[in-house]
């Protein structure tokens, strides 16, 4: 691993886990995709599948401006993420319960890509990487509306949830 001597360097180390984190989410979105019982939820994850898509494209070419390749890191954090995802797949669980399941799990990789996408906007303006900054930011919102339509998403399946009467998961074992 290259040596880390300044902003520059910080940033395209950050874009290249970004990249790994997108790439991450590539193979995992068409699992939950299938594990969701609610079609919106289902349908909603194929959206994001295809925006995901876009986000990696766009990441390749702030890449291409910067003349550096994107690969060669790993995303740990999101890698931990997709095995809570798919540790919610695999939940013994009511239908409405598993897709809060699958919800919570999406939304904690969301907040992850927010961060991690405002971060490395804030390095693009201080370097004067107007053109990466703006292609960033198109994908910083894209991620807030995705958390949000999940929010929407989870709120009529929790209410479904909360009425089914099922002992808790806890109580079942």
């Amino acid at each position: 691993m290259p040596k880390i001597n300044n902003l520059h360097d910080v940033y395209v180390e950050q874009l290249k886990d970004l990249y790994s984190a997108e790439a991450q989410l590539i193979k995992a979105l068409p699992k939950m995709a299938k594990a969701a019982t609610s079609m919106e939820l289902a349908h909603g994850f194929e959206e994001h599948l295809k925006q995901t898509k876009g986000h990696a494209g766009r990441l390749e070419e702030i890449f291409k401006g910067l003349h550096e390749k994107p690969t060669g890191r790993t995303c740990k954090a999101m890698k931990g993420l997709i095995e809570e995802g798919a540790e919610a797949i695999e939940e013994n669980a009511a239908p409405a319960a598993k897709d809060i399941l699958l919800i919570a799990a999406a939304q904690r990789v969301e907040h992850y890509e927010i961060a991690g996408y405002g971060t490395v906007k804030a390095f693009a303006n201080l370097l004067g990487e107007d053109e990466a900054s703006r292609l960033l930011e198109q994908t910083l919102q894209e991620e807030v509306e995705t958390d949000e339509k999940l929010t929407e998403i989870a709120e009529a399946i929790n209410v479904e949830a909360n009425e089914l009467d099922e002992a808790p998961v806890s109580h079942r074992r």
